[in-house]
């Protein structure tokens, strides 16, 4: 199943993701590959395997809530493309 290059853009600008051009030829690739990979389970004959929401038997593994120390606000912003008066600065929605 193909993706085209328009669907990508479109993904990309729902998750406000900027794709510089060689990013996008890479994405829509990759994007194609994944959609034809799940495409093949759409071939097999499930008609006598019951729904499972997992694989696998799970647990909650989850830790008691314990108070930390608050990380550094420089390190909170790091890897942030911009940031104002402590918080994130993402660009305006378009539709």
């Amino acid at each position: 199943m193909a993706i085209s290059r328009e669907e990508v853009l479109h993904v990309a600008k729902l998750a406000r993701i900027e794709l510089a051009e060689e990013e996008l030829e890479r994405l829509t690739s990759e994007l194609g590959k994944i959609l034809d990979a799940v495409g093949v389970v759409s071939e097999l004959d499930l008609a006598g395997v019951a729904p499972t929401s997992h694989p696998l038997d799970l647990r909650d593994v989850s830790a008691e809530d314990e108070p930390h120390e608050c990380l550094p606000l420089e390190d909170v912003f790091a890897n942030a493309p911009a940031e104002e008066a402590h918080q994130f600065r993402v660009p305006a929605w378009e539709q």
